[in-house]
Parts: C-alpha cells; structure tokens; sequence
C-alpha cells in the first residue's frame, strides 16, 4: 500500500481495544445490527463517519489556550471570520455548533411547504433538514455519478440541463435556494469541476436563484480540481477555493470535516437581509452570533485548522493515503466507486452481495460484517439510509477516513478484513428493520438478521 507520507510527526497516542470475534458477535446483538449502536471502545477501526474524528494539530491545540470565553465580541470570532473571509470571500459569517444547525437555519428561513431545494446529491441531514422544513430535496446529479465502475475525474457534477428543467417544471418562486455539495458524499466523495460550478452559478444567475455550497470537504475538491482540471495545475488550493466561491452567494459548513476539529460549523451569505434572519433565529437557539452555540477556543480552533487545511503536502497525503486504500481493494477484487474519493472508499455492496436484495439491506449485512470480522466500523449509504420511500440507486458502504489519524497500517488491516469477507461472501444475509424512528432512521433503528 502506497502514498504519500504523513507530513507530520505523531506526538500523542491513543489506546484501541481488541476484541474476540465472541465479543463482537454479542455487541452487534446488543446494538440491534445498528453499528451506531456499539461503544466506540468496543471499535478496533472506526471508520464510520470522517466528521468530528480529526486529530487537531500543536497549532490548534495551542489555539485552544487562546480562548476567550466573553459572551460577546470574543477575539476569537474576529480571527475566525478573518480567514472565513480569506477563503470564502462572503460578506456574512455565522457561526453555529455543527453543520446541520447551519443547514436548520438556512432551511427554516427559507422554506415553507411546496418549496423545492436541488442538489446534486443531498446527504442524510441536509435532505432531511430540506424535509423537516415543508421542502422537497431533488437530486440533480450528472448521470456518470450513478455508474460505480466508470472512472470519470469530476463524478460530483451537477447535471446542468437537468436542474434547468427542474427550475422551468417547478417555477423560480418555488427554488429559494440551490445547493452543491463539494465533494459529493452521497455520491461517493466525488468532485465538482470548477468549470460545472461556473455553469451551474451561470444558469442560476441567470434566473435570479441564490447558488449555496455545502462546503464541508472544500479543500479536498479543490485539491482534485488541481490535479485533474486543465489550468489549474499551476494554482494553489487557496486560490483555487476563492475562485469557486466567488461564484456562490453563500455556504453551510460542516467545520468537523475540512477545518480538522471536532466540533463546529457555520453559514456565509453576501445577503444581509438573510444573515439578519438568521442571527435572530441562531440567538434564540444557539446563543450569541459572535459564538454561535461555541466556546471562544474552538472558534480558534476552527481558524487554524481552515488555515492548515489548504495546505498541499497534506492534502497529498489525506487523498493519497485514501487512494492507497482502494487500490489494495482493487488489487485483491473488492468492487467500491471509481475513482477513489476524497475522504472515503465508498464499497460497491450491490455488486459485492447480489444475491441480498435492496430491501434486505446489502450495505448494512456488509457493514455488520465489517464489525463481525475485524471490529472495523463503517457506515452503510444505501436502503437503509435513503430507501424509507423507494430503494436509492447505489448500495454503498462508506470507509469514511478520519485525518490525520490511522496509519498505512491500519489501512491494510481493514483491507485485509475485507479480503477474508470477501472468501465467503454468499453465506451473509440479509437484515429487516424491527423498530425505526420517523427520520434519519438509520441513526437509531434496530435490525434482525433474515432467516
């Protein structure tokens, strides 16, 4: 397994448990074969999710003895909204707790029954805060995204004739906003081309209809975008990021994924009447918009992890070290989504176990066997995530790679429970669903093995 190596130095380590494959078989029991479930000191590997797992940085940890806990106008705001603007180039920054409360706030302001929010692909929270809020989440990815096998540089793109229909069948009033996810995580980490994000800002201007990006794994895009886009070879990731948010009118974001912390989020808008909307909804729910539901020290956090993000050796070695991954799945015959992604190998568990049946839960069998196996956790993106209403068009379990945290190591153990999975693949079954929530049922549902 090959990539490029870590560009840091390990100062702090963390024991992980091993346990027998008894043990294992007893937790997935107890957890109802909802790997959310288990007590993440019963994971040897945990892959489950990339979001709030980071290993923070001396820089940011230094940052942490810097916060000012004032309830109003902390400095750490200031330097936070410094480099939000550096990067995202918005007049209006918000910060708030995570992701999804960004998303909450945008959507409860904006819609109401019957509005229609596109995407190129929503992920669970945000098509569920579209729900939540009257609105209709419409998927407009380009068609290459639902084709695993095909190996296409930007399989994130939005399908721009496609979301021109949708405007003209569901009418402009109806379309307060459109979202484009960078990289595509529903879709398999995949990234936007900076020449779809300037065709998609093109026809929405057109139309007088606001462009938001959800902007959790901005640098990894921009990173692909660098590698694999004519022109942009000789430009760094900053200035890469700049030039596609320029063609925005805002983001949410997720700071748990690409500002490498552990908690935190925010919204950026160039509509004042909007950020105005916003903050008196975030008081109320959140707290003060100078600290948006955070403490002073994770805002500083947040500002130094954003700053070391678009650093190109790591970003190297962060999609370098996924790559290594999935090219020692494919090696040894594991299907998964090509290319590889930026964050995660999304496996192809339709190909892998076809004789489960979406409504059997192919990702999820796959994803308990994962647990069985190896102790390795891993999240299923699939039927059981996106089917309450109709099967989704891929059946993916996610590798979701936290930074800056496993080694190669670690990669060739989870590669190596995959390959001794994969030797006896026709005896997994099934799963059917006993009890589930009314949303984002996968979180919490619990689930029995088919007879």
């Amino acid at each position: 397994m090959e990539f490029p190596a870590e560009p840091f130095r390990i100062k702090v380590v963390e024991r992980i448990k091993r346990t027998t494959r008894e043990e294992r078989e007893r937790k997935i029991a107890e957890a109802g074969y909802n790997v959310f479930a288990i007590p993440a000191e019963d994971i040897f590997i945990d892959l489950l999710t990339d979001s709030g797992t980071s290993a923070m940085s001396d820089n940011q940890w230094a940052g942490i003895m810097h916060g000012d806990e004032s309830y109003a106008g902390g400095r750490n705001f200031f330097h936070l909204q410094d480099v939000v603007r550096k990067i995202f180039g918005y007049e209006h920054f918000i910060p708030t707790h995570q992701g999804r409360v960004a998303e909450n706030l945008l959507f409860s302001t904006l819609l109401s029954p019957g509005k229609v929010v596109p995407n190129n692909i929503h992920f669970d929270t945000t098509r569920a805060n579209v729900q939540a809020n009257g609105g209709l989440a419409l998927d407009c990815a380009a068609k290459v995204a639902y084709c695993p096998d095909e190996e296409h540089p930007f399989k994130g793109n939005m399908d721009v004739e496609l979301l021109e229909k949708a405007i003209l069948e569901h009418g402009v009033a109806n379309i307060p906003v459109v979202m484009l996810t960078i990289t595509n995580n529903s879709g398999g980490g995949q990234p936007v081309s900076m020449e779809n994000v300037r065709q998609v800002s093109a026809l929405l201007h057109k139309y007088g209809i606001p462009l938001f990006f959800d902007a959790c794994r901005f640098a990894e895009n921009c990173w692909f975008i660098k590698q694999r886009e004519p022109g942009y070879q000789d430009k760094s990731v900053l200035e890469i990021a700049q030039e596609l948010f320029s063609y925005g009118d805002g983001c949410t974001m997720s700071a748990k994924k690409d500002a490498l912390v552990n908690i935190g989020g925010f919204l950026c808008t160039n509509d004042g009447e909007l950020a105005l909307r916003i903050k008196t909804k975030l008081i109320l729910i959140e707290g003060f918009p100078t600290y948006g539901g955070l403490a002073g020290r994770d805002l500083e956090a947040i500002a130094r992890g954003l700053e070391e993000v678009v650093d190109e050796d790591y970003l190297a070695y962060r999609v370098g070290q996924v790559k290594g991954l999935a090219d020692e799945l494919e090696a040894n015959g594991i299907p998964f989504i090509k290319p590889a992604g930026g964050h995660a190998v999304y496996l192809n568990a339709k190909k892998f176990l076809p004789h489960i049946p979406p409504e059997q839960f192919p990702g999820q069998s796959l994803a308990v066997e994962l647990y069985r196996e190896g102790g390795v956790r891993a999240c299923e993106i699939g039927s059981l995530m996106f089917g309450a209403t109709e099967a989704p068009e891929m059946e993916l379990v996610r590798l979701a790679i936290p930074r800056r945290v496993y080694t190669s190591a670690h990669m060739q153990f989870v590669a190596d429970v995959l390959c001794r999975i994969a030797e006896r693949k026709e005896s997994l079954r099934g799963y059917r669903i006993v009890w589930q929530p009314p949303v984002l049922r996968h979180f919490m549902a619990k689930l029995e093995p088919v007879a």
